[in-house]
């Protein structure tokens, strides 16, 4: 990956820019891009080899991978949502339809966390992250907080064995050509949109 100086003020107005956008989408809209996703991501390779996958419940406009994830279920794969802890990172909860929820520091629903184990994002073999913007090079612009670029760190440490693959899920309309880096950013192997899978490694 190639660092740039990043500015805040410009990332932030980015960000801003972006969410606007997709959360200007019209609900149909919304509903067709996520029949899209779920169409292009469940008949990929990269989707069909992975049996722990992890998901996200969409908020701000973003694009819903709800259908995926029962798609999943229906292959019998073991699904997950990430839980936010203390120490700021993410673990990974299993995650059955029907389980319960509970609302996190930030209103997003996750999985109640009372007894239930908590998983390293190691043990995964597929992470699908939200994201505000991505570009060519399969870097990706999140919310600000680092939540998934602390917690999968350690990727960007390993040459041989990549596993949890990290899938970005956006709407189309989030590509952009090229974007500035920071240090410790974490590249995409793949984005799903819901017009195309663009993969950037040997995914």
């Amino acid at each position: 990956m190639t660092h740039s100086a990043t500015s805040p003020s410009s990332r932030s107005a980015l960000r801003s820019r972006l969410r606007e956008q997709r959360r200007g989408l019209k609900p149909e809209q919304q509903r067709n891009a996520a029949l899209r996703l779920d169409r292009i991501v469940g008949h990929s390779a990269l989707f069909r080899r992975s049996r722990h996958i992890a998901f996200f419940l969409a908020n701000d406009g973003e694009l819903d991978p709800q259908l995926l994830m029962h798609r999943a279920w229906r292959m019998g794969k073991v699904c997950y949502l990430p839980v936010i802890t203390p120490a700021k990172s993410l673990w990974f909860a299993r995650y059955e339809h029907g389980d319960n929820l509970t609302p996190n520091r930030f209103g997003i629903p996750e999985p109640a966390r009372t007894g239930l184990p908590l998983l390293s994002a190691r043990v995964l073999d597929l992470i699908l992250t939200p994201l505000v913007a991505f570009d060519d090079q399969g870097n990706r612009l999140g919310m600000g907080s680092g939540f998934y670029d602390r917690t999968l760190s350690f990727l960007r440490h390993r040459h041989v064995w990549h596993k949890p693959r990290l899938l970005g899920v956006a709407h189309e309309l989030q590509h952009l050509p090229a974007l500035q880096t920071a240090s410790w950013d974490v590249p995409l192997d793949g984005v799903a949109t819901d017009e195309d899978l663009y993969l950037f490694s040997n995914t």
